[in-house]
C-alpha cells in the first residue's frame, strides 16, 4: 500500500477538496458513525434537515457521539435536538458548530475548551458532501451540481456503494490522462482525445468505439477537486451523467461510490425509462469494475514508464498535487498548469465534431 509521501504528494497527507461521505438516504436511518482521512467522524441529519458532520469523540470523557445504539438516549430517540446532538454517556450537547451548547447537570457556562471541529456539509444530488482542509480553511470552491438532477425528465440515481479499496488516489485519478488503457480495459479503444486544466478543475474529452455498447461513445469527463468525477456520455440516442467519488479513509485507503443520471424519454421519465436507467447504471458499472479489477492486482506505480504516445501523466499528477499544498501554492501551479493538452497518435476533438460540452457546469 502507497502513501501520499511515497507519490511525492504534500506537505500534507490527505487532499484539501468536496467529497462523498454517505448517501443522503442513510441519514434517514439516525447517525452515522463514519471514518475519513484518517479521522473517526459522527455524521447526523438535524431535525431542520441540515446534515452535519463533526469530529467523533466528546471531548468530555472521550465517548463516541454516534457509535451507540445501547444508551437510553439512543433508544428514546432523544439524542437529536434541532440541529444538536447530545452525547451517549453524559448527555452533553454539541451544536451543528461544534461547540458545547448545554450541559444536563451544570448551570454555569459550557467550556468552550470542550469544542470539536464541525465540517462544512452540503446535501447535494442525493449525496452527503463534505468539505475537507487539514488546516481548517473554508471551502474555495462550490461542490459540483448538475441542472438535470432537477429535471422530471432525469432518472435520479441511487449510489452503488463499492467499499473500501486498498488503493491511493492517485491511482484512480490516472485514468484522466490514460487514453491507451482504453481499448485493452474497457474495449473503448479511443480515436480523438485530449485533456485540459482549469485551476481546480480537471477534464477529459474523448471518443471511439465501444464493445460493450455496440455503438460510438463519446464522453466529457471532469473532476471538481481531487474527489467527485462526473462524465457525460452519449451513445447512439443514450445520454447520461456517470458519478465515480473516491475518498480517502486512511492514507493509502480509499472509499468509492458509483451512480448513473439517465435522461428519460419523456418528462416525467416513465417506468420504463427508470428500468432503461437502472440498466444503464449496471452496464457503466460493469465498465468501471474492470479498472476495480486491475487496480486490486497491481503494485502501486510510484514512477510511470512515460511514453510520448501515453497521455499526460505527469500533468495530471502535478494537478493532483495541488490539493495537499496551501491554497497559495495551488495558485501558482494552477497558473503554470492551466490549458489544453494534446496526445500524440491522438486526433483532436474539434477535428471529430465534439460538441456535447453544452451547458457542463464547468
Amino acid at each position: 500500500m502507497a502513501t501520499a509521501a511515497d507519490y511525492g504528494l504534500g506537505p500534507n497527507v490527505f487532499p484539501r477538496g468536496w467529497f462523498i461521505v454517505a448517501e443522503s438516504k442513510e441519514l434517514d436511518q439516525g447517525p452515522l458513525a463514519v471514518r475519513f482521512f484518517g479521522q473517526d467522524m459522527a455524521l447526523y441529519r438535524g431535525e431542520s434537515g441540515r446534515p452535519v458532520l463533526l469530529d467523533a469523540y466528546c471531548a468530555h470523557m472521550g465517548t463516541h457521539l454516534t457509535d451507540s445504539n445501547s444508551a437510553m438516549i439512543v433508544k428514546n430517540g432523544e439524542q437529536i435536538e434541532g440541529d444538536s446532538i447530545r452525547c451517549p454517556y453524559h448527555g452533553w450537547r454539541y451544536n451543528a458548530d461544534g461547540d458545547v451548547d448545554d450541559i444536563p447537570y451544570h448551570d454555569g457556562p459550557c467550556p468552550k475548551s470542550a469544542s470539536i471541529r464541525s465540517y462544512p456539509v452540503v446535501d447535494n444530488m442525493g449525496c452527503i458532501m463534505a468539505w475537507y482542509d487539514p488546516d481548517g480553511r473554508a471551502p474555495d470552491y462550490d461542490p459540483p451540481h448538475l441542472p438535470q438532477w432537477d429535471d422530471p425528465q432525469w432518472v435520479k440515481w441511487e449510489l452503488d456503494h463499492l467499499g473500501e479499496q486498498n488503493i491511493h488516489p492517485q491511482e484512480i485519478l490516472d485514468n484522466m490522462a490514460d487514453v491507451r488503457h482504453l481499448g485493452p480495459t474497457h474495449g473503448a479503444p479511443s480515436e480523438y482525445f485530449e485533456n485540459e486544466f482549469r485551476d481546480h478543475v480537471y477534464i477529459q474529452r474523448q471518443g471511439g468505439p465501444m464493445q460493450l455498447y455496440q455503438t460510438y461513445l463519446y464522453t466529457t469527463t471532469w473532476y471538481t477537486g481531487p474527489g467527485l468525477l462526473l462524465s457525460k456520455q452519449v451513445f447512439g440516442d443514450t445520454v447520461i451523467f456517470e458519478l465515480i467519488a473516491n475518498t480517502p479513509v486512511d492514507d493509502g485507503v480509499v472509499r468509492c461510490w458509483h451512480a448513473c443520471l439517465y435522461r428519460g424519454s419523456a418528462s416525467p421519465a416513465t417506468a420504463e425509462d427508470r428500468e432503461a436507467a437502472r440498466q444503464a447504471q449496471a452496464g457503466a458499472l460493469e465498465a468501471f469494475s474492470a479498472d476495480f479489477n486491475i487496480w486490486q492486482n497491481k503494485r502501486p506505480a510510484l514512477k510511470i514508464m512515460q511514453l510520448k504516445t501515453d497521455g499526460p501523466f505527469k500533468v495530471g499528477r502535478q494537478w493532483y498535487s495541488q490539493f495537499f499544498k496551501s491554497p497559495e501554492d495551488a495558485a501558482n501551479l494552477q497558473q503554470e498548469l492551466n490549458g489544453i493538452l494534446h496526445t500524440q497518435g491522438m486526433d483532436k476533438p474539434s477535428e471529430r465534431g465534439h460538441n456535447i460540452d453544452d451547458g457542463l457546469p464547468f
